[in-house]
């Protein structure tokens, strides 16, 4: 079954970047870009299970809580939204 087809037998439309505009995936590639220099690249799992449960952690507990993000002014995610609220 082709891509396009099985799309719209799920009702889904691709996501895809503008013709000829290479940033518009930047932000998600640089995230998983740091997803992987941080947690994957220094690991073995052992099973998709485990895999899924460390990176689970890691988003939860130390990326969105923790991590300091130089384009939130070095907040984390959690603290950027709790004074986005209060503002």
């Amino acid at each position: 079954m082709s891509y396009q087809r099985l799309l719209d037998e799920y009702g889904l439309l691709p996501s895809m970047s503008r013709k000829g505009n290479c940033w518009d995936n930047a932000c998600v590639e640089s995230f998983f870009g740091t997803l992987k220099r941080e947690r994957i690249h220094h690991r073995q799992y052992h099973t998709r299970e485990e895999a899924t449960q460390e990176i689970f952690e890691y988003l939860e507990v130390f990326y969105n809580r923790q991590r300091r993000h130089s384009t939130l002014g070095y907040q984390s995610p959690a603290e950027f939204e709790a004074r986005a609220v209060v503002a």
